[in-house]
């Protein structure tokens, strides 16, 4: 997968029409304005990140992200908005969301429906460290907003889950009218499953009918790139909640055998092991960055039946114990 992410022109004009120096932005961010002297400008993950974090400096206002979300940064225009919105209701719309999600950047969104929820999960595919809590605010306040408007309703979400630790939880619950979840495992947006059924005002499928087979071929020449490597992470990353991935359940999810699946692994140089140890790590640093969530409880998360099982294995990875890494992180 390409590490590109739009950075569109008319994300400055927003920034500035809040009245943030965007040339100052820029400078935090350590990106160079000619950078931007394209048609269709865009950066890495890194790059990205670092844009969303010089904006969290530079803003006096905690709210902004949900401003610029409602304003439709994430415009109607992506293709991913576009293909939900001329959907016939409005699940199928979040299913074809979260399918052309990654053809607008490197971010995967998970619809999963189970005991009367709808649940929303976006992570960063090739990110090395958390999202800017400002960014995330944004994207959760634009599919709110395309949710109300592509079905026309005031629909809210029933709970909004969010790895950062607690902060600003009174603004957050105002905007978005639910509960919000703090030192979550993933960032969840969750509806309720009953809503799905609501139809969407501008369904279109005629425009469908021409949009959705060229959205799918690019889909498809997108993930020819991906190797076995690319889906056992993935696949990792979403049944890791409190379990340890066994290599037979992740052998399941991709349909094949726990023999082929070591097989093929061996043939491209790692192992299943060796893929657990990666996400462990880089899911380790993550949580204990961005949230408050105590050791043991990182350690379940992770999928370690002890604390202890966990401390050994991260100050192999880092060379300190994790309460250590963190607190040097803080400081």
């Amino acid at each position: 997968m390409a590490d590109r992410v739009p950075i569109p022109m008319v994300l400055f004009e927003h920034l500035a029409q809040t009245g943030l120096d965007v040339d100052a932005v820029l400078r935090l961010a350590k990106l160079p304005r000619s950078r931007f002297n394209v048609a269709r400008p865009e950066g890495t993950t890194a790059e990205f990140f670092a844009l969303w974090r010089a904006v969290e400096q530079t803003a006096a206002d905690p709210g902004l992200g949900l401003q610029l979300g409602h304003a439709a940064l994430t415009d109607e225009e992506n293709v991913a908005s576009l293909a939900a919105l001329h959907s016939n209701t409005l699940g199928e719309g979040l299913e074809r969301l979260a399918r052309y999600k990654r053809l607008v950047c490197p971010e995967k969104v998970w619809l999963d429906i189970a005991q009367g929820e709808a649940r929303l999960r976006f992570q960063w595919l090739l990110a090395h460290e958390e999202p800017p809590a400002l960014l995330t605010d944004l994207i959760f306040a634009g599919i709110v907003k395309v949710v109300q408007q592509g079905t026309n309703t005031p629909i809210k979400p029933r709970r909004i889950e969010l790895t950062r630790a607690p902060a600003h939880e009174a603004m957050l619950q105002q905007h978005f009218g639910c509960e919000i979840c703090f030192d979550a495992p993933h960032d969840v947006m969750v509806f309720d499953e009953a809503a799905l059924a609501l139809p969407m005002v501008k369904r279109n499928a005629q425009f469908l009918a021409i949009l959705l087979p060229g959205l799918d071929l690019a889909l498809s020449n997108n993930d020819a790139s991906r190797t076995l490597v690319d889906d056992v992470r993935d696949a990792l990353v979403e049944a890791m909640a409190g379990e340890r991935p066994a290599i037979s359940k992740i052998a399941k999810s991709l349909g094949m055998s726990v023999r082929t699946l070591q097989r093929r692994l061996g043939e491209l140089g790692t192992t299943h092991q060796d893929l657990l140890d990666e996400v462990r790590h880089q899911s380790a640093r993550r949580l204990l960055k961005a949230t408050s969530l105590g050791i043991g409880e990182v350690a379940f998360l992770l999928g370690y039946e002890e604390v202890n099982s966990f401390a050994r294995a991260f100050h192999l990875w880092e060379g300190v114990t994790p309460a250590g890494w963190r607190a040097n992180t803080a400081a």
